[in-house]
């Protein structure tokens, strides 16, 4: 592993440092592109306006007219933690701004595939509904929306997706990633994009005269879903996102969120009042996914809507289970996963540019985070493909793809389909997750068109793993107080976690749990525990470490433990 120390332009840092933000920070920062305290302001008043977005406008006049029409709208969501909480805030937020009759339907992953598809628009016409609202899907739905609007349906598109060629016919669209929208902030969620069409929907509400300025009902309840939805969907967490995230967790922390979600940390063994960004990735989020995943996600939405405790912390526990129940099956995968890439390649040479993994025993619910394991360990584009579990479709497979930096993964997926028409069947996504289905028998066929694309884009510099770094560590910030001060901000996709890097003396090593490297290292000749997660290899008596600042409590007693995110050589 390469680690590429971050640039820190002494400029930018003085200026912070002069503004008054702590001098560690004001490095960290400044390593992220931030130039000045202005874009450190996390408040509402900060938010980029809701103009830019292209057809908002237009969306909110739609709903507005349908609401003072009584009419019955019906969402439509998608089946992970940003399509929940999505559907969570339109719900509660269509509620709160007066729609009499809203409903939703969350397609099945194995039963219905991805998005608005006919027969989705057809359950929404037979639930009684005259307006379909999609979330986090729809950009793609050229035929759910057709459908759709033949039946007689109000349609509107509220998704974050990359759009194809052809755009689908709605009555209106709101996506910052469409052809023409202005919008600065192309990485926002999919429960961002449903946020923002809620704050317009309320100024078109107050424009009517339904409620004055003093009447209108608080949106800002509706945050701690929309950063746990931004968090969880692992989109880039620009200054726009961080805000809304920042703003989500200083309601989380003070015990402002839906009862669903205090269930959800309690399930989770987390304690809300000291809730980080990390909490939502890796504790709140893969509850609610897991639902999706396995089982179904209206258990998620349901849990996020419900305003009944008992009923919120059943819910939770339920969703709890499932997750263990993931967790299980996806071990089992990733063990067999790892076999099967360890067999497409000699030990002793390097991996092929890119890996395409299949048995008929995988679980079409958990391959993207097998994929994401294997990408991780092997630092390869990754696809892990199972049988689909679909009526009538078992000669078809699912694949879930993820990436490393230097490959789009979309972009891959149409060249592949361009060269190879008819291989797949349906794909999406983004630069650095994709889905595609194919047919059994074509499965060879695209892992040698994604080999290809592999060994034309990507050279030995990009195939190399790096880790860019944040340097040494000084002495003085050795301290929890200061990695507790650091936990409490916004990190993510984007605006990485501080890792630091530099020499550092190895005391002694031991196993713990089996797959854990407990370390007791000396850094600046003073002791210090370390942690290295999924790591059994003896580190050398000198090693040059990259890791994370972290406070370790241990009966009562805080002491700051470094947590190995990697070593040079």
């Amino acid at each position: 592993m390469q680690f590429i120390p971050r640039d820190m332009p002494p400029r930018s840092i003085w200026a912070l440092e002069q503004a008054g933000v702590h001098p560690l920070l004001a490095r960290l920062y400044a390593a992220r592109g931030i130039q000045d305290a202005a874009t450190l302001d996390a408040s509402l008043a900060q938010l980029l306006p809701p103009t830019g977005l292209k057809g908002i406008e237009a969306a909110a006049v739609l709903l507005a007219d349908a609401m003072a029409a009584n009419k019955k709208l019906c969402v439509v969501a998608d089946y992970d933690c940003d399509g929940a909480t999505a559907c969570a805030v339109a719900l509660r937020g269509l509620r709160l701004l007066g729609a009499k009759h809203v409903s939703y339907i969350v397609p099945d992953r194995v039963v219905d595939g991805y998005g608005l598809t006919p027969p989705i628009a057809e359950r929404v016409k037979a639930s009684g509904a005259d307006v379909l609202i999609t979330v986090d899907n729809g950009i793609a739905s050229v035929e759910g929306v057709a459908t759709a609007r033949k039946l007689g349906l109000q349609v509107l598109v509220t998704d974050h997706h990359l759009p194809a060629a052809t755009l689908p016919d709605a009555d209106a669209m709101v996506n910052p990633n469409q052809p023409g929208c202005t919008f600065e902030s192309k990485a926002l969620a999919g429960v961002g994009v449903m946020f923002y069409v809620l704050l317009v929907l309320r100024a078109e509400l107050r424009k009517r005269g339904v409620f004055t300025a003093e009447q209108q009902p608080k949106l800002d309840t509706l945050l701690p879903l929309v950063a746990l939805g931004t968090v969880a969907d692992v989109v880039k967490l620009d200054a726009n996102n961080r805000r809304l995230v920042a703003q989500g967790l200083a309601r989380v922390r003070k015990g402002q969120m839906p009862v669903g979600m205090t269930a959800l940390f309690a399930a989770a063994g987390r304690t809300s009042e000291k809730c980080t960004s990390q909490d939502f990735g890796f504790a709140v989020g893969p509850r609610i996914n897991a639902a999706g995943r396995l089982s179904d996600m209206t258990l998620g939405i349901e849990c996020l809507t419900t305003d009944d405790v008992g009923r919120a912390t059943e819910l939770a526990t339920q969703l709890d289970r499932i997750n263990r129940e993931r967790r299980e099956i996806e071990g089992d995968m990733r063990e067999q996963a790892l076999e099967l890439a360890q067999e497409m390649f000699d030990p002793e040479e390097e991996p092929p540019s890119a890996l395409c993994v299949f048995d008929p025993d995988f679980h079409e619910g958990v391959v993207g985070i097998v994929a994401a394991k294997l990408k991780d360990l092997h630092h390869r584009p990754t696809f892990v493909f199972a049988p689909s579990q679909a009526a009538g479709k078992g000669h078809e497979l699912k694949g879930s793809g993820r990436s490393i930096p230097g490959f789009h993964l979309r972009d891959a997926l149409d060249l592949v389909a361009k060269r190879h028409p008819g291989v797949l069947l349906r794909f999406g996504g983004h630069a650095m997750a994709a889905g595609c289905t194919l047919e059994e028998d074509n499965l060879a066929t695209f892992e040698e068109a994604l080999q290809q694309v592999a060994q034309e884009w990507l050279d030995e510099a990009t195939l190399q793993r790096r880790l860019e770094t944040d340097g040494p560590l000084l002495p003085e910030y050795r301290r929890p107080e200061l990695a507790d001060t650091l936990a409490r901000e916004v990190w993510g996709q984007g605006f990485a976690p501080p890792t630091f890097s530099e020499e550092i003396e190895v005391l002694g090593q031991r196993l713990v749990g089996e797959k854990h490297l407990a370390l007791k290292l000396r850094h600046h000749g003073q002791p210090v525990d370390g942690i290295w997660f999924g790591r059994v290899e003896p580190l050398p008596a000198l090693a040059h470490l990259a890791f994370r600042l972290e406070a370790d409590e241990w009966q009562g007693n805080k002491r700051v433990r470094f947590v190995v995110e990697g070593m040079a050589g």
